[in-house]
């Protein structure tokens, strides 16, 4: 499998602020890749470096075999860009927005309409963008970065401030996007988002990643506990602390009963002996386990 995106050892500075710090990695051909990171990480400033929108100060980089860096024309037809915050042109409708951006890269009205069905957007080709939704104007910012077909896309953070109905409709966008063979790089702040739909995330923080992995195997490498819950008031006292004992610490919220765990069969053998198994719920590690663990819980502005 071929290489679309070659980074290594990129660093950028802005007066005293380290912004990225010595990052590598790579991203294979059809991959969807996701750089999760908290507020001020880097993830955005090592994107905008790879998209050529931004001079990295040391370290190499290479899109489809070539540098992005000085701004290079020649990239321009092959990647698609949709930043944090896409603006469009006035007083356009939807249709004139895509019309206009294709035109851009030689891409006649046809494309256009194509990309329209293709998001969604087919009965709001009349409407201007400043009467569409949140979710509709990212999913119109999304098919302006993919109407002329590029072979690599860069999505920055393009559910944020979606609801959830929003949000995973556009996921099935980049599912679609991604299917047709084209390599996404994805940021994002949601780890549902990055366990659903990336093959692999960089864990970023402080200008520096801190791991590389499939969201799976990362999770698989966390030594968490597990938390079994079931409804409350269905163990007398001296059971709970019988299940508990040497195995799991509990809670009661008056509800639920939580038990963390690190023996979970233990613990749901004596929960099934004592035929308490009423709102059941088995949670193990998740990705945002392995992201809090990494980078800390503390609060980021």
């Amino acid at each position: 499998m071929s290489v679309s995106i070659r980074v290594a050892d990129v660093r950028k500075s802005y007066g005293d602020v380290v912004a990225v710090d010595g990052v590598s990695f790579e991203v294979d051909q059809g991959e969807f890749f996701g750089i999760l990171g908290p507020n001020g990480a880097g993830k955005t400033t090592t994107l905008e470096i790879v998209e050529g929108l931004r001079e990295a100060d040391a370290g190499s980089v290479e899109l489809l075999g070539m540098s992005p860096w000085p701004r290079n024309t020649a990239l321009l037809p092959r990647m698609g860009v949709q930043l944090q915050g896409t603006a469009f042109f006035e007083r356009l409708t939807a249709r004139e927005q895509l019309v206009t951006f294709g035109s851009l890269y030689g891409v006649g009205p046809k494309k256009a309409d194509a990309m329209l069905e293709t998001v969604g957007l087919t009965d709001k080709a009349g409407t201007r963008v400043e009467k569409l939704s949140g979710g509709q104007a990212q999913r119109l910012s999304i098919a302006c970065a993919l109407v002329h077909d590029p072979e690599v896309v860069f999505l920055d953070e393009p559910t944020a401030a979606l609801d959830p109905q929003a949000r995973r409709n556009l996921w099935d966008l980049l599912r679609t996007i991604n299917g047709e063979g084209r390599t996404v790089v994805l940021t994002t702040h949601h780890m549902d988002e990055a366990e659903l739909l990336c093959d692999r995330v960089a864990i970023m923080d402080h200008g520096k990643i801190l791991k590389i992995d499939p969201p799976a195997a990362l999770v698989r490498g966390l030594d968490a506990a597990t938390h079994i819950t079931v409804d409350s008031g269905h163990l007398a006292p001296a059971d709970l602390a019988a299940i508990a004992d040497g195995v799991a610490e509990t809670e009661d919220d008056g509800a639920t009963i939580t038990f963390t765990t690190r023996d979970p069969s233990t613990v749901l053998t004596a929960l099934a002996e004592h035929r308490v198994l009423n709102g059941l719920r088995v949670r193990g590690a998740t990705l945002e386990d392995v992201f809090l663990e990494l980078t800390g819980r503390e609060y980021r502005a």
